[in-house]
């Protein structure tokens, strides 16, 4: 046999041979067994990637080094090497005992970081306490760079800022900021800007004394660095203490020297935002206005071109300004004129910020006087702005500078305000239409100012707030309308606008302001009785009806609105009630329809006249007025005289009369209250002993005198059935006409009341058919009378002087007219089976002497039918018969 030759060993094949250079140690069963060094090259990630499971350091090494390049060129990549699974090796390396290991794992981590998924999963798999570990002082500065780089990027998300919190990673990151290394401090400064969101994180910088170190980075010649660390102040200078740390550590002198270097106008923004939060400390304050600081910033902020930095700087003063004592300070200061001066910029931002200012400083008096003569013009010609943003902010301040001020709003008004304030009305911001009603309100307090505003058909303008969805806009424009609408005019002019439907429909709002603004407008809508009619035929009525019954839900507007709706819509109150106290004045045009329960609808009386005549009761009215369809009479023949709830009838001769008749009546002619049914504040009474002329001045009478106009002009006049051209008024009563001549004549002279009321009585139970007897009461044939009338009429609305027939309803409403015809005060109240009766308050002569008291009223009823002229003493067993079956 031939000698043994030794074969040498077949290289591998090419194909299976990795790309890079790679020592491969492997461990068999009986020992460690070695390769010699191999160079291999590889060009795929996912090879490189399985590489991090290797146990060489050599070999992570390199590795990570490949990788770190690979993510270093794109997001692309960075969610590549998330796919292959790179990232879960590459934490686990955190913590690797070889340190270019664990620093080459380090950077890779502050690299993809970046990434909103690799974050996520970096969170599920709990390393912050390993890249915090990373933060200690014997690392080097490389492995601090991309540690806090890691943290900066995860530390944008809530739940990474618990985790750092919760890890103790604030102290490292503070004592980071002493690094020498600017990209350090960058990330670390970064991450703590953004842990400082949390409120808890801003209470452990307080402890950790932190504002000196970032004071510190003020001072770097890198403008991101300083650009963070400002930021970093301004969100923590949000608490108190930690504001008295920053002026401790003479924050405010850094503050002034960023803003006084030129060069540094990028951080100005910022550094005003800090300033801003310095100025809501009353201690900081006063430093910085005693070192002569305040007024250089707002000689900083006046002059500045930066339209950011003035925006700022009156951001900073209305933040500030929000105190009262910052206020004053303020305005010793002469703040005000910086801000007067920034609503001449040219930055619709700055103009918006300074009227801001401007309606916070306006809380101060002295401002407020301020602004009238500088201030408010410009502001009534940024009303006419082209932004919408600018004319809100502008009318909030003139909303603010108006209220209870009137020479403020006399101000607005003479600089021509009133006009772009009602175009402002029909803006598309919410905000700019509320703040610019507000100020019409408040101009229309002035009389002369309301009847500017409503030449230029402010009523009209209206109509688009009332009708808003928002509640802001419905509660300034009821309020509106409640100011505005105090005369006649203004009132017809809403009806014909169409504004009273949404204004009853605000009236449903859930929100308690509109409710009690729209009940305040109603109030003052229903000043009138055609007013009242509509409000009543709209729903209002039954709407404050069922408000009043709500605890929750009501107010003193809406109890006022609901009586005074009754009070100006007598035919409606007398129906539902059966009262009528002392100050409810029969007009004509009133009618009786009878009780009507709750919820019921009165019908107008045109319709009840054009109706056919029918079994139901007849309705009967009170007129005095011509039906002729020519205009009403003059004003000579129809004036009225009203003075505590009385009426006195219609010439100049009869005013001469009633200076020489006495009176010492009680109750009020703006009686608006309304008493319940069985309510006994009636009638006025009178004395013998002094004049009724003593009580009325000139003024009054020309008062009243307007105030008759008003109600000639607002009788009702409906455009009749089938006569278009023709206006409809109610039917005439001739005999009534004669009635009120007659009782003007023979009973308005007499001077003693209670024989006034014995004659008034006596005159009307012989014109209703006289004294009857109780026992021939069912014999009087007033039944019959009556229905003749309606059948002569042709319908059931029967004029009252038209009846010589009547029963005690009849009787008892005759004499309530003809009563306030000539001015004695007297109630109706309406009782059950067809009774009805009047009652008058008369002084009790027994204790007439008596000194130091006024003597007491007695109330007591009328007795019209059974011995008319008698008054029986309220609960009396006689006035118990008369009222009562």
């Amino acid at each position: 046999m031939g000698k043994k030759i030794k074969k040498e060993a077949e290289p591998p094949p090419k194909d299976v041979l990795p790309r890079n250079l790679q020592r491969l140690n492997t461990m068999g069963a009986a020992g460690n067994l070695y390769f010699d060094p191999l160079t291999i090259e590889s060009k795929k990630v996912a090879t490189v990637v399985l590489m991090l499971n290797s146990p060489e350091e050599e070999i992570l090494a390199k590795a990570c080094e490949a990788i770190y390049r690979f993510a270093l060129k794109g997001e692309e990549n960075k969610a590549t090497l998330l796919e292959l699974g790179a990232v879960e090796p590459l934490t686990k390396l955190l913590t690797h005992e070889d340190k270019i290991v664990r620093r080459n794992a380090t950077m890779i981590l502050g690299i993809l970081a970046s990434n909103n998924d690799v974050k996520k999963l970096l969170r599920e798999l709990d390393v912050m306490s390993s890249v915090i570990a990373q933060l200690a002082p014997e690392e080097e500065v490389l492995i601090h760079e991309f540690a806090t780089l890691c943290l900066a990027n995860m530390s944008a998300e809530y739940t990474s800022k618990v985790q750092i919190y919760e890890h103790g990673g604030l102290e490292p990151l503070i004592r980071l900021l002493a690094s020498p290394d600017p990209d350090v401090k960058k990330n670390s400064i970064e991450c703590i800007y953004n842990l400082a969101q949390d409120f808890q994180c801003r209470a452990m910088l307080q402890e950790l004394n932190a504002i000196p170190s970032i004071l510190d980075l003020l001072k770097s010649e890198y403008p991101i660095i300083q650009l963070l660390a400002l930021k970093t102040l301004g969100v923590i200078t949000n608490d108190k203490e930690a504001r008295a740390m920053l002026r401790d550590n003479q924050g405010v002198d850094h503050l002034i020297k960023v803003l006084e270097t030129k060069e540094l106008n990028d951080l100005h923004t910022e550094a005003l935002s800090v300033m801003a939060n310095c100025l809501e400390d009353m201690d900081t304050l006063v430093l910085i206005q005693q070192t002569g600081i305040l007024k250089k910033l707002l000689s900083f902020a006046e002059n500045s071109t930066i339209p950011d930095i003035q925006k700022n700087a009156a951001k900073a003063i209305t933040k500030a300004a929000y105190d009262p004592e910052i206020r004053k300070l303020f305005h010793e200061q002469e703040v005000e004129k910086c801000l007067v001066a920034l609503l001449g910029s040219e930055n619709d931002g700055t103009k918006i910020a300074a009227c801001q200012a401007i309606s916070v400083m306006c809380e101060n008096s002295g401002s407020k006087e301020f602004f009238n003569n500088q201030g408010i013009p410009q502001l009534i010609q940024l009303l006419k702005s082209d932004s919408e943003e600018v004319r809100e902010a502008a009318a909030l301040a003139l909303a603010n500078l108006t209220t209870c001020n009137t020479a403020n709003v006399i101000a607005a008004a003479e600089a021509d305000g009133i006009d772009p304030l009602i175009n402002i009305l029909s803006s598309n911001r919410d905000g700019a239409i509320a703040n610019a009603a507000t100020v019409l309100a408040n101009m229309a307090m002035q009389e002369p100012l309301r009847v500017k505003m409503q030449n230029h058909d402010v009523m009209h303008a209206l109509l688009g707030p009332l009708c808003s969805a928002n509640t802001v806009v419905q509660s300034k424009a009821a309020l509106m309308v409640a100011t505005t609408a105090c005369d006649v005019e203004a009132r017809t002019e809403l009806r014909n606008s169409g504004g009273l439907e949404p204004l009853v429909e605000l009236l449903c709002s859930k929100n308690d302001e509109v409710r009690r603004h729209a009940s305040w407008a109603v109030m003052v809508c229903a000043n009138d009785e055609l007013m009242a009619v509509e409000l009543f035929r709209l729903g209002a009525l039954d709407i404050l009806e069922e408000i009043n019954l709500s605890v929750s839900r009501k107010n003193k507007f809406s109890e006022a609105a609901y009586n005074k709706l009754l009070n100006n819509y007598l035919s409606l109150k007398y129906s539902l009630t059966g009262y009528l106290s002392s100050s409810n004045i029969i007009n004509d045009g009133f009618y009786d329809y009878g009780r009507i329960n709750p919820g019921t609808k009165l019908l107008p009386l045109k319709d009840l006249c054009l109706q056919e005549p029918s079994d139901l009761r007849a309705v009967l009215l009170v007129n005095s007025k011509s039906s002729d369809v020519s205009p009403p009479a003059s004003m000579e023949d129809k004036s009225s005289d009203i003075g505590y709830g009385r009426s006195i009838s219609s010439s100049s001769s009869l005013r001469r009369v009633s200076k020489e008749k006495t009176n010492t009546r009680s109750g009020s002619p703006t009686e608006d209250k309304l008493e319940p049914t069985s309510g006994r504040n009636t009638a006025v009474s009178k004395s013998t002993t002094k004049e009724k002329g003593s009580r009325k001045g000139r003024g009054k009478k020309e008062e009243e005198k307007v105030k008759e106009e008003e109600e000639v002009a607002a009788a009702p006049k409906l455009t009749g059935e089938g006569s278009p051209d023709k206006e409809w008024y109610p039917p005439s009563d001739l005999d009534f006409c004669v009635y009120v001549d007659e009782v003007t004549k023979s009973i308005f002279p007499i001077t003693n009341i209670e024989e006034q009321i014995e004659a008034l009585a006596k005159y009307v139970a012989e014109k209703m058919g006289g004294k009857v007897s109780k026992e021939k009461l069912h014999d009087f044939g007033w039944e019959l009378h009556i229905s003749e009338l309606k059948f002569q009429l042709k319908s059931n609305v029967v004029p009252i002087g038209q009846i010589k027939k009547g029963i005690f309803y009849h009787r008892a409403l005759l004499f309530k007219a003809l009563a306030d015809k000539i001015g004695i005060g007297c109630s109706l109240v309406r009782g059950e089976y067809g009774r009805a009766w009047n009652e008058v308050k008369l002084m009790n002569e027994s204790r007439k002497g008596l000194i130091g008291a006024l003597p007491p009223l007695e109330v007591y009823v009328v007795d019209l039918m059974f011995h008319p002229g008698r008054l029986m003493k309220l609960r009396s067993k006689e006035a118990d018969l008369y009222r009562y079956l």
